[in-house]
C-alpha cells in the first residue's frame, strides 16, 4: 500500500490532527534534532548550506530549484531563466549534480510527509469502515474517485496502455495525485515556522564566547525590556529572539518577501519601539531567501526616522543572487548587486560570524 493512500483513506478529523503533528512544532524540533545529530559540526561558513539542504524544494511545474513564484517562472518568461542559472549555481555551490539536487534538498519536508504517512496508518480503516456501513450496496463513491482526472489520464495515455486498468487502480491513482498536491500546499507552513526554527538550531548550535538565548515565536512582553501591550491591543510575536546579557535582537525571518509583509515590518518595529522599556537599543534584523531584486532593495532602502529600518538585512547566500541575475542591468538589480558590494545586504555566514564577535 502505498504511503499517500494512508493519508487519503483516512477520514478527515483524524488526518487533520496528523496533519498538525506532523508539520508542527514539536515534530519539526525531533526532525532538526535528528538532522544536525548525522551533520558535521555546524559553523558560519556551511550554515547556509544546511538551510538550503533542509528548506529548498524543486518547483515540479519546472523541475528546478525554486527561487521565485511559480506562475512567473514557467519556461519563456523571465524568471525561467533565471532559475535555471539558480538551479545550476545552487547545484554546483553544494556539489551536486543538476539531476541529482532534488535528492538533496527539501530535507525537513520529505520527512515530514514520511511521518504524515506513518501517523494515519494505524488510525484509519476502522472508523471509515464504519460511516460508510449503513450506505453499502448504494453505489456511493469511493474516496478519491475523481471522474474527470481519470478522463484526462486516458485521453493522453490511453493509446500507452496495453490495456484497460480497473477502476479501482485509477482510483488508487488519483487519491495518489490529490494526495501530492495537498502535500504540497502544506510547505507554506513549513516553510514559515520552519524558517524560524531552521534559523533558531543553526544558531544554538555555533560556539559562542558568552551564553545566547535564542527564542522563536516569543511574545514581545515575555523579553526583558518590553511591556505588554494595551488591553485593547493584540500582542505581538516576534519570529526570533537572540539576548546575549543586556542586548536583544529581534529578527523577522521571512522565507520570501510579499507586499502585505513589506507594510508589516513597518508597523512591527513601530510596536517594539512603542512598548520598548528598558530605555536601551535593541537590534531589528531581517532574515530572507528572497530573491527579487526589487524587493531586496526596498527591505534594505526602507527607513524609520532618521536611519535604516533593519539594523542588518541578511540573505541565506547572495552569491546565489548574483547567479541568478547573472549580467542584468536593471536598476533594481544594480542596486542589489551594490548592496551585496557594501554589505548592506549580507551574508547568512557573515551575520553569523558577526553574532561571533559581538557575543
Amino acid at each position: 500500500m502505498d504511503e499517500t493512500d494512508n493519508v487519503e483513506d483516512t477520514p478527515p478529523l483524524v488526518a487533520q490532527e496528523a496533519v498538525a503533528r506532523a508539520f508542527g512544532t514539536e515534530n519539526r524540533a525531533r526532525l532538526l534534532s535528528r538532522y544536525f545529530s548525522q551533520q558535521e559540526a555546524v559553523t558560519a561558513a556551511n550554515a547556509w548550506q544546511h538551510v538550503y539542504r533542509l528548506l529548498l524544494w524543486i518547483d515540479r511545474t519546472t523541475g528546478l530549484a525554486h527561487c521565485y513564484e511559480s506562475d512567473k517562472a514557467q519556461p519563456g518568461r523571465a524568471w525561467y531563466a533565471r532559475s535555471l542559472a539558480f538551479h545550476d549555481w545552487a547545484a554546483t555551490a553544494l556539489g551536486i549534480s543538476p539531476s541529482a539536487l532534488g535528492d538533496s534538498i527539501d530535507w525537513l519536508f520529505r520527512e515530514a510527509v514520511k511521518d504524515l504517512a506513518g501517523r494515519v496508518v494505524a488510525s484509519r480503516a476502522d472508523a471509515y469502515q464504519e460511516q460508510r456501513a449503513p450506505y453499502e450496496g448504494r453505489g456511493f463513491p469511493e474516496p478519491g474517485e475523481d471522474p474527470e482526472l481519470v478522463s484526462i489520464i486516458r485521453e493522453v495515455l490511453g493509446a500507452w496502455l496495453e490495456r484497460e486498468p480497473p477502476e479501482e487502480e485509477f482510483r488508487k491513482l488519483t487519491r495518489r495525485i490529490h494526495a501530492y498536491v495537498t502535500q504540497e500546499n502544506k510547505r507554506k507552513n513549513l516553510v514559515g515556522e520552519g524558517f524560524e526554527d531552521v534559523i533558531a538550531a543553526v544558531i544554538k548550535r555555533l560556539p559562542f564566547a558568552r551564553p545566547t538565548e535564542v527564542l522563536t515565536r516569543v511574545l514581545l512582553h515575555d523579553l526583558p525590556g518590553f511591556h505588554a501591550p494595551p488591553a485593547n491591543e493584540k500582542p505581538k510575536r516576534v519570529d526570533l529572539a537572540l539576548l546575549t546579557g543586556g542586548s536583544r535582537t529581534l529578527v523577522s525571518a521571512k522565507w520570501s518577501i510579499r507586499a502585505d509583509r513589506e507594510e508589516q515590518f513597518q508597523s512591527d518595529f513601530e510596536a517594539y519601539a512603542r512598548l520598548e522599556a528598558a530605555g536601551q537599543d535593541f537590534q531589528y534584523v531581517l532574515v530572507t531567501n528572497e530573491f527579487d531584486a526589487a524587493r531586496l532593495k526596498a527591505a534594505c532602502d526602507r527607513r524609520r526616522q532618521n536611519a535604516p529600518l533593519f539594523a542588518r538585512v541578511v540573505h541565506i547566500n547572495p552569491e546565489g543572487i548574483l547567479a541568478t541575475y547573472g549580467a542584468s542591468g536593471r536598476t533594481s538589480t544594480q542596486a542589489v548587486r551594490g548592496h551585496i558590494l557594501t554589505g548592506r545586504l549580507l551574508s547568512f555566514q557573515a551575520w553569523l560570524a558577526s553574532l561571533g564577535e559581538a557575543h
